[in-house]
């Protein structure tokens, strides 16, 4: 199918570009944009069914009015010592003044005896924040504006103040983000152009991703966003990273399996246009397995309970498709056109080298394929053995700069007030017949939420609108976003309050610490159920592909372990040589996507070279040497390329992002040079013909070679 389709494509290439930009116009023209669907309410990707998204539910009915979030002004002396009783009277004019400044997205400042802490060095004033969580501009114009008044009433007085919440930590950490996704597209964008420049020695073939793979992150964009519009689906903030990483990560893959696969064919003293051909027929079978592995990896995410997965997995499988069809269409029609010039100015590619690195990789393992197989199968079981340890950390505050005014607030308030202070946790009591709560029902359950364990103090009631619901913030002992935070709701906290509800009361649990328990247990549900579905499904498309039932196994067993291996190197160093409490708790998550499905592609490629060099006649162990040595060179430099992209994430000031860039960039390199370029070759080799079994490919068109010499 794919040597007609090769033809077809250079046959009619200015047809098919043409096609290409004439649908690529409309779809951009026409179809909504991303930003249309995009939510950051995390509460929302999760199913009713959780109790956090419960206490949201009723919160909303009972407090129609309530903010989104709180800000948290903490106010102090200058001078560090105790706040005078004319200092808490500054304070309370403080937060008339902010709640007089009418700020769009603002409530009414709340403050009192209360809000004084016990040793008199801190006083609070919370802050309502309206503006919804999916308006950033409008919350970053309520803080700048809530610390502008606040400059101007403390301005030559003993006290200062200073903000800080999730919303003030979001304000003080957007150009940190900003500045850390600007840096990885301009270094995808440099690394790309500098080791394909490395490679073919040619700015066309550089220049050749950057300029198609831009065009398809657009059209993929649009596209999703119209199927969010036609199945009513959201997607999490951090889709439009992951698209620019997924799309320039597997697009340059592809061109690079074209390219490689193109100049073989060329050196062979095939004319440009069959050149072109025969290497789409050649490759595209690899390139359609390869994109069919990754997206049903993306669509096993529609079984998650957690909807930020579960809408992020057709999202990207979008963006693979749009990618598998421009890898098949529109790359071979240009490079056809363009012809050898493609390498220019270059003249290697007129020759075959000799001696390369990969050919001596290929012949040492084609001698002792055991060796190759024991050693670089205990480096990924040793470092596999870190999940044992993994821990998650959903600490995000830990992970951002020191120095901002959100952190030093928060550091100020610890100084006078349980950590929970910061992000009280909400429980809720509410009448299970429909009436009103009476005085001693709330006096009782906020004297007994004082003893519960893990509980520093208890905030007075806010009853809501009917009486019928009273909202207490509890003020955890602990840092509310902290794992044993999360232990504590999920494991002690939520029960203890259950059981202490008056007679004829009930309390349902929320707040950030209650969510993120709840994400906590719907990430471990999902896990259980995605690993191994994905892992089926792609052993079906392998089995497909090979024609082989004994290969697909033992190469699913190898991603499976590099996944292991990945997220045990960085247990290995953030848990252990970092001294980190955990690892960022969206870290599995992410590994599945570029390590486990992406890192598939490298597999791929390297097993069909390898039963393409075994139905040539040769023996199992020359074929794994010729694999390595012909498709060594596009594996590595695909794998260089995807890691050096998320390596630089590590720079970043951002705790949870250097995680997620050294952990995906040792898991690429892992993929590329420890599972693809000697663990699966040298497991073919030692396996021998029965690697291919039942269907004995390699064995029929050497009986056939056989029968016809006879």
């Amino acid at each position: 199918m794919f040597d007609k389709w090769g033809r077809f494509v250079v046959r009619r290439a200015w047809w098919v570009i043409g096609g290409w930009l004439v649908g690529a116009v409309l779809i951009i023209g026409l179809l909504p944009s991303l930003s249309e669907i995009t939510s950051g309410d995390q509460g929302s990707f999760l199913p009713g069914s959780y109790e956090s998204v419960q206490a949201i539910d009723l919160a909303k009915k009972a407090f129609p009015e309530q903010a989104t979030s709180t800000a948290i002004v903490v106010v102090k002396r200058s001078d560090g010592g105790p706040l005078t009783a004319d200092d808490q009277a500054k304070s309370q004019a403080l937060a008339t003044a902010i709640g007089n400044a009418h700020i769009a997205g603002v409530g009414q400042p709340l403050t009192g005896p209360r809000a004084v802490a016990p040793n008199r060095l801190v006083q609070l004033i919370s802050i309502p924040v309206t503006a919804a969580a999916t308006d950033a501009q409008a919350q970053l114009a309520a803080v700048e504006r809530t610390r502008e008044v606040i400059k101007t009433q403390l301005a030559g007085s003993a006290l200062s103040a200073g903000v800080a919440g999730q919303v003030a930590q979001v304000v003080d950490n957007n150009d940190t983000f900003t500045t850390a996704f600007t840096v990885v597209g301009t270094a995808t964008f440099v690394l790309i152009i500098v080791l394909i420049l490395i490679i073919f020695r040619s700015p066309i073939a550089a220049l050749l991703p950057i300029v198609v793979i831009s065009v398809v992150m657009q059209v993929s964009s649009n596209l999703i966003a119209a199927a969010g519009r036609l199945f009513d689906f959201n997607v999490d903030q951090s889709l439009q990273t992951l698209l620019l990483i997924v799309l320039y990560g597997i697009g340059t893959d592809y061109l690079l399996f074209l390219l490689f696969r193109y100049r073989e064919r060329l050196r062979a003293g095939v004319d440009k246009k069959t050149a072109m051909a025969e290497a789409v027929a050649r490759v595209g079978e690899v390139i359609t397995s390869a994109a069919a592995a990754v997206i049903v990896a993306f669509l096993v995410l529609l079984l998650a309970t957690f909807g930020g997965f579960g809408s992020l997995g057709p999202a990207l499988a979008i963006a693979v498709f749009v990618m598998l069809v421009t890898g098949l269409t529109l790359i071979p029609a240009l490079v056809s056109l363009i012809g050898p010039a493609t390498f220019w100015p270059s003249k290697a590619w007129r020759r075959e080298p000799k001696g390369t690195r990969f050919a001596r990789i290929g012949a040492a393992l084609g001698r002792r394929p055991a060796v190759a197989a024991a050693a670089s199968g205990l480096v990924l079981i040793a470092l596999a053995s870190g999940v044992l340890l993994f821990k998650a950390d959903y600490d995000f505050a830990a992970g951002f700069p020191s120095t901002t005014e959100s952190a030093k607030a928060a550091a100020d308030l610890e100084r006078g007030f349980p950590q929970g202070a910061l992000d009280p946790t909400e429980a809720y009591l509410t009448t299970t017949d429909g009436g009103e709560l009476t005085d001693a029902q709330l006096a009782g359950f906020a004297a007994a939420a004082a003893k519960v364990t893990g509980v520093g103090g208890v905030q007075p009631p806010v009853t809501g609108t009917d009486g019928t619901v009273a909202r207490f913030s509890l003020l955890l002992s602990v840092n509310p976003a902290s794992n044993d935070a999360i232990t504590l709701v999920h494991d002690h906290l939520r029960g203890d309050l259950h059981g202490i509800a008056p007679p004829g009361t009930k309390v349902v649990v929320g707040g950030t610490t209650a969510l993120f328990a709840d994400i906590n247990s719907a990430n471990n549900r999902d896990l259980s159920v995605i690993l191994p579905v994905a892992a089926v499904l792609i052993a079906v498309i392998l089995g497909l592909l090979l024609r082989s039932v004994v290969a697909p196994l033992y190469l699913v067993f190898a991603v499976l372990l590099n996944f292991a291996a990945t997220l045990g190197a960085a247990v290995y160093l953030f848990q252990g040589v970092a001294g980190h409490p955990g690892v960022t708790f969206q870290l599995p998550i992410v590994l599945y996507l570029f390590v486990l499905a992406i890192g598939t592609d490298y597999n791929i490629l390297m097993i069909a070279r390898l039963r393409e060099e075994a139905r040539a006649g040769n023996e199992p162990r020359a074929a794994a040497a010729l694999a390595v040595q012909h498709a060594g060179p596009s594996v590595a430099a695909a794998g260089v390329i995807l890691a050096g992209t998320f390596a630089v994430l590590a720079l970043a000031p951002v705790s949870f992002l250097r995680q997620i860039g050294f952990s995906v960039a040792t898991g690429i390199l892992l993929a590329a040079f420890v599972m693809s370029m000697f663990l699966v070759p040298s497991l073919t080799a030692l396996i021998g013909h029965a690697a291919w079994w039942p269907g004995h490919g390699d064995m029929d068109r050497r009986r056939t070679e056989a029968t016809i010499a006879g």
